[in-house]
């Protein structure tokens, strides 16, 4: 082939690959201007982000963060002491089930939060970005964290409150443990994630027409007396009642037997761990730590704790000669719970105060859970938890001395905000005793709650997951 024709060849062939690459040369140009575009802009931005932080409003808003999601890592720890505290007082036997049910709640529960559950809560409540839509019975804004809602504030608002709400559906699978299905128990967890609690949580939390009450200064929950408690507790009493009493629970005759658990060193090391995220529950509801009052609110919460403890011991020390840890524990665990509503609201001493008939009424209420109703609760959540999230309501209207948001109780002179917290005990059991006993019922009819008595005899561990929690047990 002539020299001249495979010059035109390798033209050609050269002019093909420009047709070819051309159009690849060209959009890697561009994007490379926009990556630098980009970067200019990121730059930029963080450049004006980090004057911000330098001034005072930015250093705020970074402490407050940091301070939210640190309480809410704490609260997530108080799982740890639900799965401890609720394996002790259940049989060797039916322990990996608890501690699967106590796992599940959050990985269910929390999928649920984040896609419905919290819009339905804080949508129109106007804490944080893309929360906007709502009124004064459910907000309809915030679904899955997308849109406006795609946002740090929202973030910080979701993680934290998304504890909250796992902690309610654990404190109801203590109270139906031993007898309970597996997958039912999901699917009420999903429930109460999705409509139970956000739906009275915006009442109270959402901007609803509880928080709007035209008596004191509306209702008050300072950090889930009754939002998070009382809606475990008494969604556990319908559920415990509902499923009935454990094989072997009652005599003929309607007496009681004690089922042991299997290891007291849990039940403390549970209280512990619970104890310790309780901090993070109360306190962190400042939603800032450059809110001052947390002080107030973690010593109330340990002394309100601690009151309850040393109370039920010499109580149950009274009756039955015998220092009893369990009781101390319990006691312990209702005084936080009775001081969750009024922490911030209450001076120390009636924190100490609160402990200590938070300590009677569980102890009044044990005895009347199990004997009187004769509901079978072996971890005695409804009465901790339920009992006492309506006490810690109610002692908000008692003791509030006004020199936290101006929140004034009976010491302070006036009558109004209790009658504010009567109604919102009043709605919170009608709301979750019904809501509770229409969903237990369905579940009943379709799915069924209860495994076989066969299989409560012999464990659920192996029925239900495959194996034992403890290897070589029959």
């Amino acid at each position: 082939m002539p020299h001249n024709d495979i010059s035109i060849l390798n033209r050609i062939k050269q002019k093909k690959q420009w047709w070819v690459n051309g159009p690849i040369i060209v959009v890697c140009l561009l994007f490379t201007v926009f990556q630098i575009t980009e970067a200019s802009d990121i730059s930029s931005s963080y450049s004006i982000y980090t004057s911000e932080i330098r001034d005072i409003r930015g250093v705020k808003i970074s402490i407050d963060l940091a301070w939210t999601l640190l309480c809410g890592f704490l609260v997530f720890n108080m799982q740890a002491g639900f799965a401890f505290l609720g394996a002790g007082f259940l049989q060797k036997k039916n322990t990996l089930n608890y501690l699967t049910m106590s796992f599940m709640d959050f990985c269910v529960g929390g999928l649920i939060f984040w896609a419905f559950g919290f819009a339905l809560m804080f949508g129109g409540s106007y804490l944080a970005s893309g929360l906007d839509d709502g009124n004064t019975l459910v907000g309809y804004s915030g679904f899955f964290l997308s849109f406006g809602s795609f946002d740090f504030s929202t973030s910080k608002l979701w993680l934290f409150q998304m504890m909250f709400a796992a902690a309610a559906a654990t404190i109801v699978a203590g109270a139906v443990a031993e007898r309970f299905k597996f997958h039912t128990h999901l699917i009420y967890s999903a429930i109460l994630c999705g409509i139970i609690y956000p739906v009275y949580g915006h009442w109270v939390w959402g901007g609803g027409f509880l928080a709007n009450l035209p008596f004191g200064s509306g209702m008050k929950d300072f950090a889930g007396s009754g939002v998070v408690h009382g809606i475990g507790g008494l969604t556990a009493l319908v559920g415990a009642w509902m499923i009935g009493p454990r094989f072997g629970k009652y005599n003929p005759n309607g007496t009681p037997n004690i089922m042991y658990g299997h290891n007291l060193s849990f039940v403390v090391l549970g209280t512990l761990f619970l104890l310790f995220g309780w901090f993070g529950f109360n306190a962190g509801s400042t939603l800032g730590a450059t809110d001052l009052r947390v002080s107030i609110i973690a010593t109330n919460t340990f002394l309100a704790a601690c009151t309850g403890a040393v109370v039920l011991l010499y109580i149950s020390y009274y009756f039955t000669g015998v220092s009893d840890v369990v009781m101390a524990c319990n006691g312990a665990l209702a005084g936080c719970v009775s001081i969750t509503a009024s922490g911030a609201y209450v001076p120390h001493w009636a924190a100490v105060t609160i402990g200590f008939i938070a300590a009677i009424i569980l102890k009044v209420s044990l005895y009347y859970v199990e004997h009187k109703l004769r509901i079978d609760d072996p971890v005695g959540a409804i009465s901790v938890h339920g009992a006492n999230g309506l006490w810690g309501l109610l002692s908000v209207g008692i003791f509030a001395d006004g020199s936290y948001l101006g929140v004034k109780g009976l010491i302070a002179g006036s009558g109004w905000q209790l009658l504010s917290q009567f109604i919102g005990c009043v709605v919170l059991m009608l709301w979750t005793l019904g809501i509770g006993y229409l969903v237990f019922l369905i579940l009943k009819k379709t799915v069924g709650l209860r495994v076989p008595v066969s299989v409560e005899n012999s464990g659920i561990d192996i029925y239900e997951h495959g194996i034992s929690c403890y290897p070589g047990f029959n």
